[in-house]
């Protein structure tokens, strides 16, 4: 297993692409201690993307990028002004608002962290809020996309892991308001802690105008939640149907998308792709001879000879979890861990959909915790501060997710309430 595990982890501390480091190990022990033919390996990597839930992942992507682009964003964050702008805290309570909103639409925390908050943290600059909170509640509230459905990791769990993408999506929800609801009480406790009041004055006739000119943003997750829990798309059409409605604001209604834009757009949306693609693509190959050589039963029955309790193998999962997000990247976590966790959660009895959610809230988690946490790179960007002061300014926010974490993993009813009353 030399060949496996060594040249996968002196590959990464090299610094070379997760997939390169994924495929090398791979190809390594099959050339070197098996009899297995090569085609096998480009039959394994091609199955691996062979999946029809995986055709949203590139829709989910351009949804997202139509969006940003489209002003749609503009529109949500006005709305959030005037609803909770009146707030002590206003523009931090309107960034977890606009967050929460833009959840439903693009099922990413980058394309949160750099769409809304490119406009929340210059608003929140411009009425004196410090640097580091802007960045920090910026930070907090992006990871809410993913787990609001829809959501791109859940979609890739459910293909590796085999579990309803539905019901995962639908186990997010109440999670998703939770971490919205915890870091507003932290808006609100930080602003009574140092002074800072409200942003505007609340007026019913600017609600209504906003609302009135952000219903077609607004109608996005009501489509792709409300298709979806009514049976009449599958998240794969679901995906789809968002990326024709926001063609049709961007292009038709708002008239704010051009050719060009579309052109940029389709480019980086199928860069994105391939790239997430061909990381599913290593890790399927790396997943299975995981399997065929029993690694993944031999972690298994050594993790179930500490423990069988279910809540000290969700703890232990968890700890593991939020190490390995600080390093590695969301979907390539996911592809590779899943096949070996999934096994000793079903074991002890774990839900997946509650092991699915916790799993992404993880991830998430690390997209904010150094060193390679991808939306503190995004909003130091946005921001244009240094990366320590934006680490500086994020810290804080980590202990309400955490908290959250831990509601999710020891109470499942979070998790899996939805699911059950929807799927039954």
């Amino acid at each position: 297993m030399f060949w496996l595990f060594g040249i996968f982890v002196i590959l990464l501390l090299l610094g070379t692409p997760i997939f390169v480091a994924l495929a090398a190990g791979s190809l390594a022990y099959i050339k070197f201690e098996t009899m297995i033919p090569d085609f096998v390996v480009l039959h394994r990597m091609a199955g691996g993307v062979d999946s029809f839930p995986l055709l949203a992942v590139p829709f989910f992507i351009l949804a997202g990028n139509l969006m940003n682009t489209a002003g749609i964003t503009n529109r949500i964050y006005d709305f959030a002004v005037s609803a909770v702008g009146w707030m002590k805290g206003g523009l931090g309570h309107v960034n977890v608002v606009g967050s929460v909103v833009f959840a439903g639409m693009s099922g990413t925390a980058v394309a949160d962290a750099g769409g809304l908050g490119t406009i929340e943290i210059k608003a929140m600059r411009d009425h004196g809020y410090k640097d580091e909170f802007a960045v920090g509640i910026t930070a907090a509230s992006s990871t809410i996309g993913p787990i609001i459905p829809p959501s791109l990791p859940m979609v890739i769990f459910g293909v590796v892991g085999n579990v309803s993408i539905g019901q995962l999506f639908a186990g997010g929800l109440i999670p998703g308001v939770l971490m919205a609801v915890i870091l507003m009480f932290y808006v609100t406790w930080y602003a009574r802690r140092h002074g800072i009041g409200r942003d505007q004055v609340f007026r019913m006739k600017a609600l209504g105008q906003t609302f009135v000119r952000a219903i077609p943003a607004l109608f996005t997750p009501a489509l792709i939640i409300g298709g979806m829990s009514l049976g009449i798309f599958t998240p794969t059409e679901a995906a789809i149907a968002a990326c024709a409605w926001a063609l049709l604001l961007g292009a038709l209604l708002y008239r704010s998308l051009s050719l060009k834009q579309f052109y940029r757009i389709t480019v980086e949306t199928i860069e994105t792709t391939a790239s997430v693609l061909i990381i599913v693509a290593a890790a399927s190959l790396f997943g299975w001879v995981l399997t065929t050589t029993r690694v993944t039963e031999a972690i298994a029955t050594g993790l179930l000879s500490i423990t069988d309790n279910p809540l000290l193998i969700m703890l232990l999962i968890n700890l593991f979890l939020l190490v390995v997000g600080c390093f590695m990247e969301t979907i390539a976590v996911i592809s590779i861990l899943v096949p070996i966790l999934m096994p000793i959660i079903l074991k002890v009895g774990i839900d997946p959909v509650q092991f699915g959610v916790v799993m992404v809230l993880n991830l998430m988690i690390g997209l904010i915790t150094p060193p390679v946490g991808m939306v503190l790179f995004v909003l130091s960007k946005v921001a244009n501060i240094s990366f320590e002061r934006t680490v500086s300014g994020v810290t804080p926010f980590l202990v309400p997710l955490l908290f959250v974490l831990v509601l999710i993993s020891v109470f499942p009813w979070f998790t899996t309430a939805l699911p059950t009353l929807w799927y039954r």
